[in-house]
């Protein structure tokens, strides 16, 4: 069995993420540049060693006391091996003491939200959650979600942040194509190659793009490789349609053990969902690779914010400082995924050229940009509007 993913060990510098737009979007911007990141940091430096919340303290220190008489912190869909969660948790706990307990680990985005309105008042309510952009707006408009700024806040890019501290990005990634190699042996490496009869029945995606942060983001890579933009996926709710039409796709989660039951041949997802259950993949006895596609590139972040009227109100505001510390902001990086601090991070010696291996090549990740608020709006509109009738219930 393959040991490691098809990633190019690189040694990060400025460029990494410097400003680069992907042909036929239109973005709000780049991934963040290190020059900018660093500078904005030195510019601040003072004030990023300070909190913004009197209610729970002015320091992580301070915050972290009035947790623990709370007591404990309710996370929800955070699975280990997403982002290397199973880590970032462990450090989280082993730290502050609190057994933060996380229901529902593979919930989808909408989930969360779910959760949110249907336990409110009770004690398990999630304090805390991690949602898909498409979900944002729809989590404000609610009241679901406070605003909350990090003493980590001059350290993130402004393009990974609510100006207004509603969310925080904490990290990123990039759609990519995990192949079980044992089952698949021409794995494929472009959404042009996933329309192939040899992959009948193999294509996963992972769940309901009107629901789940993963799927949608594959809908919108497949609408670049096919000449969509940020501003109409439509070409690839048809890709997605044309698809299913043929035999190829299955929409099903994409779970560890729907991988390590070989239910799932050939996964849909974030870079940084595979590196974490490769071990498991190989004591199961199988092959697995994960490539990047070259005809479609997408990257995007996750959200997270603390829950408006949280049982554990400091408990939340500790768990979004956790991960967007220095500890934290590691710990993402060691499961392949990109932490929003990473060019303050890196500029302080604090990533060693080890851990960069486990990212997707500088050039690969240079190329990312991210749509604008109303753009991703605008795309959730249009799968709603036209998933149904073209995919779900075609």
């Amino acid at each position: 069995m393959r040991r490691s993913l098809l990633v190019v060990p690189v040694i990060m510098t400025a460029s990494l993420l410097a400003a680069c737009s992907s042909s036929g979007t239109t973005a709000e911007s780049s991934a963040p540049s290190t020059a900018t990141a660093v500078a904005t940091a030195e510019a601040s430096a003072s004030a990023s060693t300070m909190g913004t919340d009197p209610q729970c303290g002015t320091t992580v220190d301070e915050i972290a006391t009035r947790a623990k008489e709370e007591g404990d912190v309710n996370l929800i869909a955070l699975p280990d091996t997403w982002a290397n969660y199973g880590g970032i948790l462990k450090s989280f706990r082993d730290t502050y003491g609190l057994a933060a307990p996380v229901a529902n680990p593979d919930a989808s985005s909408a989930d969360e939200l779910t959760a949110i309105t249907t336990l409110q008042g009770q004690p398990d309510k999630p304090d805390a959650i991690d949602i898909g952009p498409s979900f944002v707006q729809q989590a404000q408009d609610a009241g679901l979600i406070e605003p909350y700024m990090t003493t980590t806040w001059d350290e993130i890019p402004e393009n990974l942040k609510d100006a207004a501290g509603n969310w925080v990005g904490a990290y990123y990634g990039i759609m990519s194509l995990g192949t079980n190699t044992t089952l698949v042996k021409n794995p494929p490496k472009t959404w042009a190659d996933l329309t192939k009869p040899e992959y009948k029945g193999q294509v996963t995606l992972n769940g309901d793009p009107r629901e789940a942060g993963a799927a949608f983001a594959a809908v919108v890579a497949a609408a670049l490789a096919n000449g969509g933009s940020y501003d109409d996926i439509t070409p690839g709710i048809q890709y997605f349609a044309d698809l299913k039409k043929s035999g190829n796709l299955q929409v099903i989660d994409v779970t560890e053990a729907g991988l390590l039951s070989g239910d799932v041949p050939i996964a849909l997802d974030w870079s940084y969902n595979f590196p974490g259950v490769v071990p498991k993949l190989t004591e199961a006895g199988f092959d697995f690779v994960s490539t990047i596609p070259t005809d479609g590139l997408y990257g995007s972040y996750y959200a997270q914010s603390v829950v408006a009227d949280a049982v554990h109100p400091c408990a939340a505001r500790l768990w979004i400082e956790h991960i967007t510390g220095d500890e934290g902001a590691l710990g993402y990086l060691d499961g392949g995924a990109i932490p929003a601090r990473y060019a303050a991070l890196d500029a302080a010696g604090k990533i060693t050229d080890e851990m960069k291996k486990k990212l997707p090549s500088a050039e690969v990740i240079s190329q990312i940009t991210f749509p604008t608020a109303a753009q991703v709006e605008a795309m959730k509109l249009q799968l709603t509007d036209n998933w149904g009738p073209m995919v779900g219930d075609a």
